[in-house]
This record gives structure tokens, sequence and C-alpha cells, in this order.
């Protein structure tokens, strides 16, 4: 953990050391500045003191995941919450509440973070009651008489094949498989509602939690390590008695359910720091992993390979001709990409779009960016629920200034002059399009009923926040990257412009899409797989230095298709390339919308019109995102390479 005070001694050697280098260094010069200088510095650092001491002494209340262990006494209770039952076949998450299990005797609404109010997640209490070190042998809970209706939702969760998502000292509940061979145990979250056999539908109502733990620090103090639950379906008016069979439910048929759980308490052999290695070496397969970086840079070799033999060979010696025909001949006659020197950098069609798409390109990247990096660094861990969509939300607020700087840049090259205009398209134009769609697909999940619907509440306050932090923060970077000076061009753009040669079919922007995009896809979807897997089937994915090796991958393959695609045009004397280098880049994200398509055709076995809106809605989302990203990456690769080539050519 951080420590206060050791802190503040820290920062006091660091503020005398500042003092000393600056009074040594100085004092033969001017005493008299010397003293008036340690004096503001003595200022500052008093200031910067003040504020450091505020982010310390409110590091009690952040949590750092895998560093602060909660330690328990014996005897001490301990609630099981309970997050929210979802699907994998509907993705319509519903809160515990919804279905009628036992109730606690006091209700509590436990807070969320934004993370978990995205995701649809609620945390509850449960009725089931843990004593630390405590066994307890089977327990009726309650007796609950179901009428008709209820029978009928909760045939309908048990046929859907719902997972009851429950939560023990932040760890999640597991129920323990065997692996196809037979060799290997594993752990699923989440128990079952019930069992479909042979064409009946069984209720589970009989819990027994087994609870893993480890010695703590201090004698008599106790760390939770492992949360375990096997179901069981018993009739009978006492479920603990097993007087009958299973709980059988009939359809439009009411009856009458004896809820009951038992806990066992084990000494676990894993650390506190190493319990959710149970859960994520169930979710992941490091060789899988491998064999997509071999393959992604494979596919970077083979780009890499035709962008040098381009710029090493045909463009190094296009260069070199040019410049000594010039030299030796004053009537030689300009031809190919040379010939588009007075018109390569005329400012584009509909600029204020452009900018606007380039500067939110660039503000996903460094959010997607950062996001991984935290992650890498246990920041995001899955041990806090939430954590990676609520900080990626945030960073995506914040990071408005950088994207806005060089949206407002590009503007001010282009000659714009309506830079407000600009810049409020650029804070709205993403946001908005992806508000109004999740906006749209919420109604969806009101009319179903589903505990993943934004609260009013919530979309008010992220509007609020959008409005307070993120607006500004883009029209604060336009406004400064329109100040500054735009970007220098070696070559000067003639009045009229050129008439464009007619082209051949497959240097047309839609085929040039398509022929483009695939192979920066091709270096980044088995990783895909995964994330989909993760996002679709409730599984943790927590690989993230893989996923960065992969981001870079991406960034390398859009750079190099987008430079040779350009190339490609300039060569056929067609100059405008600035919609052309985005589109080809962002072309990737077509081939990711028709992955989604097959990954749900192929993997998934979602059920419900309203599930297969939700799904097809929030892919298209995530597929524009990752165009608009790798889109901005071609761009920017391109707008170099067109200036390099042309400052490397002599026009007169």
């Amino acid at each position: 953990g951080i420590n206060a005070e050791y802190g503040k001694q820290w920062y006091q050697r660091r503020v005398r050391g500042v003092l000393n280098y600056y009074t040594n260094y100085y004092y033969k010069s001017n005493l008299r500045d010397v003293v008036e200088y340690k004096k503001q510095i003595s200022l500052v650092s008093k200031m910067l003191f003040l504020l450091l001491s505020a982010v310390l002494l409110t590091v009690h209340s952040f949590y750092v995941p895998l560093i602060a262990p909660v330690e328990y006494t014996r005897g001490q209770t301990i609630e099981i919450k309970s997050s929210e039952v979802e699907s994998v076949h509907t993705e319509l998450p519903f809160s515990y509440r919804n279905l009628n299990y036992c109730l606690p005797k006091k209700e509590v609404n436990y807070a969320e973070n934004l993370g978990e109010v995205l995701h649809g997640s609620r945390i509850v209490n449960t009725a089931y009651q843990v004593g630390v070190m405590t066994p307890t042998p089977c327990s009726d809970v309650c007796t609950v008489n179901l009428d008709a209706k209820q029978v009928n939702t909760f045939i309908d969760l048990i046929e859907k094949e719902y997972d009851v998502h429950l939560i023990l000292d932040n760890l999640p509940v597991a129920r323990k498989y065997s692996s196809p061979d037979g060799k290997v145990s594993l752990f699923h979250r989440g128990h079952k509602v019930g069992q479909v056999y042979k064409n009946s539908v069984y209720l589970y109502n009989n819990f027994n939690f087994k609870i893993k733990y480890h010695v703590g620090s201090e004698v008599g103090k106790y760390r939770v390590t492992g949360f375990e639950v096997a179901s069981n379906s018993h009739s009978g008016s006492e479920s603990c008695l097993q007087d009958g069979g299973p709980l059988m439910l009939i359809k439009d048929t009411p009856a009458t359910v004896s809820f009951s759980y038992s806990v066992v308490w084990e000494e676990g052999t894993i650390a506190w720091a190493s319990r959710w290695d149970t859960y994520l070496t169930s979710a992941t397969n490091s060789q899988i992993h491998w064999f997509s970086i071999i393959n992604s840079l494979i596919i970077v070799l083979f780009l890499s390979g035709l962008l040098a033999m381009i710029m090493v060979r045909a463009l190094r010696r296009d260069i070199a001709a040019y410049n000594l025909d010039e030299e030796m001949d004053d009537t030689y006659e300009e031809t190919g990409w040379k010939l588009l020197h007075g018109d390569v950098l005329r400012p584009p069609n509909y600029a204020t779009s452009l900018v606007a798409l380039i500067g939110s390109g660039v503000q996903l990247g460094a959010t997607a960016l950062a996001c991984i990096v935290l992650s890498m660094l246990g920041m995001l861990s899955p041990a806090s629920r939430g954590s990676l969509i609520g900080a990626a939300v945030s960073l995506f607020f914040f990071f408005g200034v950088i994207g806005g700087y060089y949206s407002g840049r590009l503007y001010r090259t282009f000659k714009g002059a309506s830079w407000k205009r600009a810049a409020f398209l650029t804070a709205t134009l993403y946001p908005g399009l992806i508000s109004s769609t999740c906006f749209i697909l919420n109604f969806f999940l009101w009319h179903a009923g589903s505990s993943g619907a934004l609260p009013f509440s919530y979309m008010c306050a992220l509007l609020a926040f959008w409005i307070c932090v993120s607006l500004p923060l883009v029209v604060i970077g336009f406004f400064f990257g329109f100040r500054k000076q735009p970007y220098e061009y070696s070559v000067r753009t003639n009045k009229i412009p050129r008439p464009i040669p007619n082209q051949l079919w497959y240097m047309r922007t839609v085929p040039s899409m398509l022929l483009a995009g695939i192979l920066p896809f091709g270096a980044v979807f088995i990783e895909l797989y995964f994330i989909f897997s993760a996002i679709w089937e409730n599984q943790i994915y927590t690989l993230f230095s893989f996923l960065f090796l992969v981001y870079v991958i991406l960034v390398v393959c859009c750079a190099e298709i987008a430079v040779v695609i350009v190339y490609f045009q300039l060569c056929t004397e067609n100059y405008r390339w600035w919609w052309k280098s985005f589109f080809v880049a962002a072309g990737t994200g077509v081939y990711v919308f028709a992955y989604g398509a097959f990954f749900y055709c192929s993997k998934l076995d979602i059920v419900g019109f309203t599930s297969t809106v939700l799904y097809f809605g929030y892919t298209a989302l995530m597929s524009i995102t990752f165009g608009i990203f790798t889109g901005s990456v071609g761009f920017f690769a391109s707008f170099l390479f067109v200036r390099y080539v042309y400052s490397a050519v002599k026009i007169d």
C-alpha cells in the first residue's frame, strides 16, 4: 500500500535536493537572486506538498486490486451478495431481485461504479449469511409459493441457461467442471438457475458453498481465497430433508419451493494474491495467443517488404531520375505522381467532417492505448469489477483535449475559417453517434425489463459529465491547435485544379477499402476472437500484454497499407488522397463487422429478436469505432508520406 508518512519524507528529501542544487548553482552569480528563488521554490513546494497530502489522505478509500486483502476474525459475519443473472444466449442481464429467491430481512442496494452500471450489474445482498470459520449444516432459508407467472419466468431462465452470479469478499462464485479429456478441473463463474433433462425443467434450490481460506498476517485472522458452489434440486416441504426427488417445474402450474444452503470451510493451498488464478486459468490459452502474434508479424513483414520495395526501389529511383532530368533538360515533361506537386496538398472537400473524424480517431487511439497499459500494470484487473469500462469512458472524455488539438491544427492547415463550428463537430460527432445509438438500444433493454438498461439518472450524469468535461476539453484543445502554425508544405498549391484521369475500377474508394482492409484485419482476427468471447460469452480477458503487441502491429499494418494505396493512387495522377487514406485503413472496420456476423452464426446461440438487435447494434458500434481509429492511423501515415516525398523533389 501507500504510506503517507513515507511519502512525506520522500517529498521533503526531493525538495531539499532541488533547493541545494539551485543554491550551489547560483550562489557565485547572485546571492540575492538565490534567496528570492529559494523563497519561490519553498512556496511552490508547500503548495505541492498540500496537494500530495490530500491525495495520500484519500488513499484509504481507493482499492488497488491484489494489494489490499481483507482479513476476517473467527465468527465474523460475511454477506453473500449478487451482481446479476445473465446468459450467453440472450445478452439480457437481470437483477437478482427479479427472481423469486429468498429475500433478506433488510434489502440493501450497494453502490456500483460507472462500469458496473453500464455492464448491467446491480449488486444487492442475499439471504445467505456466512460465519467465518463456522461450518453451516444444511439450513432452510425460506419457502416461496410461486404462482403460474413466476414459475414460467423460472422455466424461461432455465431453458436459456441463465447463471446467477454471487459474490463473497469481492470473489465471484464458481462451479467446478472437468475438461473434455477429464484430466483438468476447470471453473465457470456463477451457478445455473436450473437444468433441463429429458424435456423436463428442474429448479436448483439447494446450494452447497465451499469457502477456501488462507491464514492472515496475524493469528486469528483469515483471508478468503476461494468460493465454490454445488447446486442440487430437491422437492419436498424442506429441501434439506431430501425427502423427494428433484424439483420439477411445470409450465402454468403454481409450485412451492423450499430453498436451503450449507457452508463448508476448507484451508486452501493458494495464496490470497493468486486467488483469481482459478478463473483466469480457465479462460486463457497462451499458445493460441502466441500463434496470433506470429501470424500478425508475418503480415507485418509482408507489408514492410512491399513498402520497402516501393520506397527504396521505385520511389527513390523516380526522385533521382526526376531531379537529374530537370538539371539536364529544362524541357523535360513531368509524368506520374510528380505531376501533382501543385495539387497534391490541395485541401479536401468536406474538410470539417474529415478533421472531426481524425480528432475522434486520435482520441480513441489514446484511450485504447492508456486502457491497455493500465491493464498490463494490473490497475484495471478483473478484481475491480467495471473498472475497465469506467476507465475507458473517463479517459475518452479527458483525452478530448488531445483529439481537439490535432483536429484544430489540421483544420488550420486546411485553411478553415469556421473553427468554432469545426470544434463543436469534433466534440459531438462520435459521442453523438454512440449516445444516440445506445439510447435507441436502451429502449429494447427497458422493454425486456433487463438490468442492462441504463437508468435515466445515469444518462443525465453522463450527459453532464460530457458537457462539463469532454466538450470544453475538446474546444480548448481545438483552440490551441488552431492557433498553432499549420503543417508546413514544401510545394505550393495551384489556383486551378488539374483534371483527374479516369480511374481503374479497383482504384475507386469501395474496392480499395475492401482490398486494403483485409490485411490489417488478418493481423488481428485471432485476438479478435478472444475479445468477442470475453464480451459475448461472459469470459475474462487478461492477456493485455498480447493485446498491446497486437495494438502496435495493427497501427503498423494500417499505416503501411494506407501508404501503399496512396502511392498507387498518386501514380494514376489522382491527387484526392485525403479521404482515400482514411477510408482504405477504415475498411478494417468492415471486416470486423463481418467477423461479428460470422461469430454470431458459428459460435453463439443467441435467441430472441431483442438479443439479436442488441448484438448487431453493439457490434456495429464497435466496428465504427475500430474503423475511425484505423482510418486516422492511415491518414496520418499517408500525410507524413506525401510531405516527405514531395519535399525530396526539386520543384521550380
